[in-house]
C-alpha cells in the first residue's frame, strides 16, 4: 500500500469548496461542509491521512512539508479551485519529485483529458464514482488495469481506461466517521442553520431528479438512488455518537433522502430510539404523514431546495415540483414544528426582473426560518452548462464561476437580463427577506432564549453585513 495523502488544498480565504460542498464558493456566513467525498476513499486506504486545509487553516507551506512523507497524493478539485489546486501540486512535486498525484471531483469526472493536459504534473484522474479506483491506485496496481481512470503513460500520452461500473452494494463502503475522528477537528465545521458541532455523511448516492443545474447526480452520483441498508446507517450513527459525544445534530447529506419515503420513515424510527437530533435535504413535496414520522423521531430541520417561485422556471430546470405543492409542504412543516432552511437560485433560464421579484415575494410568503440565495452556476457536465454554451449565455471570462476572492459571480446573462442585475438581486433578496419586523423578532427571540445562540447570531450578522459590503464593492 502506497503512503497516501488525501487533500483538500488551501484556497481562497473562507472558501467552502470542499469535497462535500454543493456550491463551491465563499458563503455569506462562513461555513464548511465535511469532505465526505475524500473521506470515503480515505477509509478504504489503510494508513492514509486526510488533510482538509481550508477549515483547519492549514497553509501551503505546511501542506508541502507533510507531502514529503507520502508516495501518493489524491486531491479533490472543482471548477473554481482548479487553478489554485494545480499550484499546490506544483509546490508538492517540487518538494517531493517522486510523489504521484491523482485528482477526483466533478470537474475531472467530466473533463479528465483536458484536466491532465492543463496540469502536466498530475499523473491520473479518477472519473465518476472513484472510491475503489483510488483504493486500487493506492495499492500500487498498474494504472492501465484500473477501470475508471484517465492517466498519463511514460511517454506522456493520455490514456482513458474503460468506465467503472457504479457500486450497487453501498454497504461495501466503510464508515467515513472514523476518518473524521482520526484526521479532522469537527468543531471547525459549521454553518448558519445546523446546531454546532454537527456531523454529516451520506446514507446513499444518486438522485432520480433531473434538475438541469445540479452537479453531483450529473457527474458522480448518477440518477439512481442507491442506498445503504437501514442497519448499516444506524450502526454508523451509534459509532459516531460514542466517538463524538459533543455532536448536537446529525445531517444526512443524500441529494434527497426523502425520495424513498418508506426507507426514510424506517431510518427515522431507528434514530428516534437512539434519541438523535437530525436533519437532511428534502424536496418540497414530502407528504405530511412522512413529515410527522420524521418530526416525532428527532428530525429538527430540513434543507429544502425551492430554487424559484415561478412555475415556468421550475419547468425549465426540470425541477419536478409544483409551487402549490411546495406551499402545502411548507405549511405542513410549520404546523409540525420542522424548521426549514430554504435555498433559492437566481439567474436560471427564463429569469426576468419580474420573476426575481416573484421569487422574493414567494420566499417571504412561505417564510422558511433561514435562506440561502445562490447565483445559477453552470458547472461543466451539467445540462445547464450545455444550454449556456449553445445559447451564448456564458462568457469565457466567467467560466471559473467565482471572482479572485472566491465569491460567486453571476456567470450567466440573457438578452433581456444582464449579469449586473442578477448579481445585485441577491442583496435585494436577502434584505427584503430578513429586514422584516416579524423575521427580526423571530431571530431576536431565538437569541434571547440562548446565550450561545446570541453569540453565534451576532457573529454571523457581522459576517453577513461584511459579505454584502464586499459584494457591492465588486459588483459588475
Amino acid at each position: 500500500m502506497m503512503r497516501t495523502l488525501f487533500l483538500q488544498a488551501p484556497s481562497f480565504d473562507g472558501f467552502d469548496g470542499g469535497a462535500g460542498s454543493r456550491y463551491q464558493a465563499r458563503r455569506e456566513v462562513q461555513s464548511f461542509w465535511y469532505p465526505t467525498w475524500l473521506a470515503q476513499p480515505a477509509a478504504l486506504v489503510e494508513g492514509s491521512k486526510l488533510i482538509d486545509a481550508p477549515p483547519h487553516r492549514i497553509g501551503l507551506e505546511e501542506v508541502v512539508k507533510q507531502a514529503r512523507d507520502y508516495d501518493l497524493a489524491v486531491l479533490h478539485t472543482s471548477t473554481p479551485s482548479f487553478r489554485s489546486d494545480v499550484k499546490t501540486i506544483e509546490a508538492m512535486k517540487a518538494a517531493n519529485p517522486d510523489l504521484k498525484v491523482g485528482l477526483i471531483g466533478a470537474k475531472v469526472a467530466v473533463d479528465g483529458d483536458k484536466s491532465l493536459e492543463t496540469a502536466p504534473l498530475v499523473d491520473f484522474v479518477a472519473r465518476n464514482e472513484f472510491d475503489f479506483a483510488i483504493k486500487e491506485a493506492a495499492e500500487g496496481r498498474d494504472l492501465a488495469t484500473i477501470t475508471g481512470l484517465t492517466w498519463r503513460n511514460k511517454a506522456g500520452a493520455i490514456v482513458r481506461n474503460p468506465d467503472r461500473p457504479v457500486l450497487e452494494n453501498m454497504d461495501l463502503l466503510p464508515f467515513v466517521t472514523p476518518v473524521y475522528k482520526r484526521d479532522l477537528t469537527i468543531e471547525n465545521y459549521f454553518n448558519g442553520y445546523l446546531k454546532h458541532p454537527y456531523l454529516s455523511f451520506y446514507t446513499g448516492r444518486g438522485c432520480k431528479s433531473r434538475c438541469t443545474y445540479c452537479l453531483w447526480p450529473q457527474t458522480v452520483g448518477g440518477h439512481r438512488y442507491r442506498t445503504r441498508s437501514v442497519g448499516h446507517v444506524i450502526e454508523e450513527v451509534r459509532w459516531a455518537r460514542a466517538a463524538f459525544p459533543q455532536v448536537k445534530e446529525f445531517f444526512f447529506d443524500d441529494d434527497t433522502l426523502t425520495d424513498d419515503a418508506p426507507r426514510t420513515e424506517a431510518i427515522a424510527r431507528e434514530l428516534g430510539k437512539l434519541g438523535i437530533v437530525w436533519a437532511c435535504n428534502a424536496k418540497p413535496n414530502v407528504k405530511r404523514s412522512t413529515l410527522k414520522v420524521m418530526k416525532d423521531n428527532g428530525c429538527r430541520l430540513l434543507l429544502v431546495g425551492y430554487e424559484s417561485g415561478n412555475q415556468q422556471i421550475l419547468h425549465n430546470i426540470k425541477k419536478g415540483i409544483l409551487v402549490d405543492v411546495a406551499k402545502r409542504f411548507t405549511k405542513d412543516c410549520h404546523e409540525l414544528g420542522i424548521v426549514i432552511h430554504g435555498t433559492f437560485i437566481l439567474g436560471l433560464p427564463g429569469e426576468t426582473s419580474e420573476t426575481i421579484r416573484q421569487t422574493i415575494q414567494y420566499a417571504k410568503e412561505i417564510n422558511p426560518h433561514t435562506i440561502q440565495v445562490s447565483l445559477a452556476a453552470p458547472y461543466p457536465g451539467t445540462f445547464l452548462y450545455k444550454q449556456a454554451l449553445e445559447n451564448g449565455w456564458l462568457d469565457d471570462a466567467n467560466a471559473d464561476l467565482v471572482n479572485d476572492d472566491g465569491v460567486q459571480i453571476a456567470p450567466l446573462h440573457y438578452p433581456h437580463l444582464a449579469h449586473s442585475e442578477i448579481f445585485r438581486s441577491v442583496d435585494e433578496f436577502y434584505r427584503s427577506f430578513y429586514f422584516r419586523i416579524p423575521k427580526i423578532a423571530s431571530i431576536v427571540g431565538e437569541m434571547a432564549l440562548s446565550p450561545e445562540m446570541m453569540k453565534r447570531r451576532l457573529k454571523e450578522g457581522v459576517e453577513f453585513f461584511r459579505f454584502l459590503r464586499e459584494r457591492r464593492e465588486v459588483a459588475p
